[in-house]
Formats: C-alpha cells, structure tokens, sequence
C-alpha cells in the first residue's frame, strides 16, 4: 500500500483528497509547490551573497558564515516535530504557518543591521523551511490518484532539484542589479500571496490525532544533530582534530546519539519507528537518499558554482548562469522520470538514474578546469543535469510505497533528514577536500621544478618587466596556488563521484531478495 498521510486524510465531504477536478489538482499543486521552490531556492540565493556580507555587517568570513549554519541547524531540529505537528493539527495549517514564518522572517532578514539580528532571523527562517518542505512533500503527494503519485514526485523533484541549482543566478542578479537585501524582501510579496491563496484554496482536512510527544528523545536527538552540523561546518576553518572544539563537539554528538537511542528503548512513545527499517526497500531507499541525494549531490552543488566563480573567473552572475545551463535540465527530467516510475516502476527507475548520474558525474565534471572553454564545460555539465533530474521522483515513490499508510509523514522527514545531514556531510568533504587536494598539488609542483631553471626564468621576468624579485616571487607563488587550485578540482569531483557509487550499491540491493529465516517446527 501506498504509503501517505493522505490515506488517512478525507476531505469534509468524506473523499479521499485526490478525487478532486483537474482544475482543482492544478492549482493545489502550484500554491504548494511554489512554496517548497521559494523555501528551497533562499538556501543557495543566500550562499552566494554571504561573503559579500562582512563589509555590510562588520563581521568577517567566519562570522557571516553563521548566517547559513544558524538556517541549517534550526531546519534539521524543526524537521524532527514537524510529524507531530501534522497529525496534530494538519498538513494544510502547518504548511501556511512554515510560510508566514518564513516570509516573516524574510523581512527581518531584510531589514537587520547587525549580525546578530540577521542569524536570529535565519534560525526562524530555517524552521519556517523545515515546516514548508515537510508538508509539501505529503500535500501535492495526496492530490495524485495511487497510480499518479510518479508524476507528483516528479513535478515535486522540479522544484526541489532545479530550484538549488537556480540559487546561484537569481543570487548574481539581485547583488549585481539590487543589493543583498533584495534577496531575502523578494520573498516577501510571494510568500504573503502563497498565504491568502493557501487559505482562500488549499483544501480543508477533518483527520487529526492527539498524540505523545516523546520531548527527551527530540531534545537529546536534537542536541546530537546540532553538535554533529555545527563540527562539520566549521571543522575545516578551525583545522578539524587540531581543534579542541571540533572534537568536543564530536563527543557531544556521539553521547547525544547514544543517549538518544536509549530514551528510544525505555520510552513507551518513540519518536522515530524504526521498525520502517526491516523492510530493505526502505532501508536502501533511506541509503540512496543519504550518500548519492546528500554526500554526492550536494558536493556538486557546492563545487560548480565554486569552480565558474573561482576557476573559470565569471563574476557571480555569469556564474549563475553557467549553473543554470544543466539545471534547466534538472526541471525538465524529473517529471519525466515521475512518468517513467509509474510506467516501468519506481526501482526500475532509479536503477536507470543510478547509471546515468554516476557515468556522467565520473566521466564528464573531473575534465572541468581553468582551460577548458567554458561553453564546452556548460554542455559536459548539461548530461550530468539530467542524471539529478533522473533521480529525485522514483527514489522518493519508492520509499514511500515501503512504508505503512499511516507512517507516511514520518517517512518524508526521515528522507529530508538524511537527505540534509547527508549534504551537510557533503559539503564539508567537499570544502575539506578542495583544501587538501590543492596543497597536495602545490606541493607536488614544487617538487618538479627545476631550482636553477626557475631562478633563471624569474630573473628574465624581472629583467623584462622591471620589477623587484620579491614581487616576482609574490606573482609566481600566486599563480602556482591558482594552478593547484586547478588541478585539485579534478580529485575533488572525482571524490564526490566515489559517493555516488557508494550510493550505486544500495541501489543494486534493491534487486536482491532477502528470503525470511524459517521458523524452527
């Protein structure tokens, strides 16, 4: 059965919430999916123009970088209430309060002064998202008929996918055009219309439950979740391990986990089932979400508006772009692999989409640096578009078609979940490895060179341009950290590439069968 709060939810009327007009599915799906794009979107509109925020805030690069770790930590703890949350009081109301939190929020963001001020706002901000995400996912999953529900993870994946991809060129544009306060007040207008339109049409629900809430386990998951976001956001600006911090942090984590799934086993009301795991479909479907939707997925993310920014040098808007050019390809793919799942199968599906993202990611993005023309490295990134495209829908109507009926809200904040700490993971891998790999490049170079020729080349220079040798050195060591710089990328998206096969063989798991243990007679 189809898992999906949905089954148990009727309208007043006593239908089920699919068995509505096509007019009426169209405009349901469009209120909530542009809320889940503008939650999605903000994540990396902001990333772009935080470093242009130390002048603004009087704050350096450390400090403004708490602007995305603050909306990160609060989205993953507002993840963890968000089931109870439904059941208590339905999809429809949690959905239009994330939004008027985050529009609200929005506005402050706008209108702070100090950094302070804005990291308040953002931690708001991130629960708002939590609340959107969740609920979205499990509203335009209840407009679509059982045999429909490929197409509606498909059109959900458009935004989820496409709209991180777009970040970067909205970004440039307002900061190049505006200044950074229009891209948090351009959520504003929107989100106030996603309101009125979410009151005046989204469909009433007249099934809620009053449940426990098992507040130890959310708050010692929580602590655990926020040590673990907090260490890999800042472990490669204070030097991992060399710090003290970074390993206190780690223990935190570790003892909130433990202590965490202790409360679990003496408390009466649990605040994840894991029982949903026995079942292996959704147990590698969690996996899948994890290494190739998190670890790997969320490295390119990161690293492809990174390289056009810093490698291909494009100032941010051209960079935007260059990003956009593959995720155009994102949008257009991930309906279509909706439609594949229900015509061929959600396992299927992603088998195809396994072998498509990780050809792609291996084979095409390491070939990317400084020299290669850059409407060249736009197309090789265009084939590994529509791998991400391929993805999301039938990995999702997977999971959820393993997970009983009435588990289908906790489900979709286990996929988030993963799929965030995942990308967290992700991230700092990524951020570590382009460090690690760009001194060992540098490293090697200076192993290569010829001290007497080099000595000899610079005094040329020198001789030519008419400048000091400590200024040719300065130039010569700058360039040599560029071309480090370079070389490095092809290791680090070659090691994003490795998490996305980790992911592949989750993905083989599906096809094995699992025979169940005979009872002894």
């Amino acid at each position: 059965m189809m898992a999906m709060a949905a089954g148990d939810v009727t309208t007043p009327e006593g239908k089920k919430p699919w068995e509505i007009t096509s007019k009426e599915r169209a405009i349901f799906s469009i209120i909530v999916m542009a809320g889940a794009f503008m939650a999605i979107l903000d994540t990396t509109v902001v990333d772009v123009i935080v470093p242009k925020l130390t002048g603004p805030l009087a704050s350096d690069m450390y400090g403004v970088q708490w602007i995305i770790t603050s909306y990160m930590v609060a989205a993953a703890i507002a993840l963890l209430i968000t089931e109870y949350l439904i059941k208590r009081f339905g999809a429809k109301a949690v959905f239009l309060s994330g939004i008027a939190l985050f529009t609200a929020a929005s506005l402050m963001c706008g209108l702070s002064s100090t950094l302070e001020e804005i990291i308040i706002f953002r931690v708001i901000q991130g629960v708002g998202e939590a609340l959107i995400m969740v609920t979205s996912h499990i509203m335009i999953f209840s407009y679509f008929p059982p045999e429909k529900q490929g197409l509606a993870m498909g059109l959900y994946g458009l935004g989820v996918s496409f709209a991180p991809a777009l970040g970067p060129t909205i970004g440039g544009y307002l900061t190049e055009y505006y200044n950074w306060r229009m891209v948090f007040f351009i959520n504003v207008p929107v989100g106030l219309l996603l309101v009125i339109s979410g009151i005046v049409y989204l469909p009433k629900e007249s099934f809620f439950q009053k449940l426990k809430f098992n507040f130890i386990s959310f708050l010692l998951l929580s602590f655990a979740t926020v040590s673990l976001l907090i260490m890999l956001s800042r472990g490669q600006q204070m030097g991992w391990f060399n710090s003290s911090l970074i390993g206190l942090l780690l223990l935190f984590s570790i003892i909130g986990f433990l202590l965490y799934a202790l409360s679990e086993l003496w408390s009466k009301y649990k605040l994840i089932d894991f029982s949903l795991f026995k079942n292996s479909a959704f147990a590698n479907g969690m996996m899948i979400y994890f290494f190739i939707l998190g670890f790997s997925m969320y490295q390119y993310f990161y690293l492809l508006p990174v390289y056009y920014e810093h490698i291909k040098m494009l100032p941010t808007l051209d960079a935007g772009i260059a990003v956009f050019a593959f995720a155009i390809f994102i949008g257009l793919f991930s309906p279509l692999a909706g439609i594949l799942s229900d015509k061929i199968g959600a396992k299927r599906t992603v088998f195809i989409a396994s072998i498509f993202y990780v050809v792609t990611s291996i084979t095409f993005l390491p070939s990317l640096n400084y020299y290669t023309p850059l409407s060249q490295a736009m197309l090789l990134t265009i084939p590994f578009g529509i791998g991400m495209g391929l993805f999301f829908a039938p990995v999702t109507v997977m999971v959820l078609q393993n997970a009983p009926a009435h588990k289908g809200e906790l489900a979709i904040v286990l996929m988030d979940y993963f799929r965030f700490v995942g990308g967290s993971f992700g991230t700092a891998l990524a951020t570590n490895n382009m460090e690690y790999f760009k001194n060992l490049h540098f490293l090697r170079m200076e192993e290569l060179q010829n001290i007497e020729y080099l000595r000899h080349y610079l005094t040329s220079i020198q001789e030519q341009l008419g400048i000091s040798m400590d200024q040719i050195k300065a130039i010569f060591i700058n360039y040599e950290t560029f071309m480090s710089y370079n070389y490095g990328f092809y290791n680090t998206f070659m090691h994003a590439g490795y998490w996305g096969i980790l992911g592949s063989v989750f993905v083989l798991l599906l096809f094995v069968k699992i025979k169940p243990a005979k009872e002894k007679k």
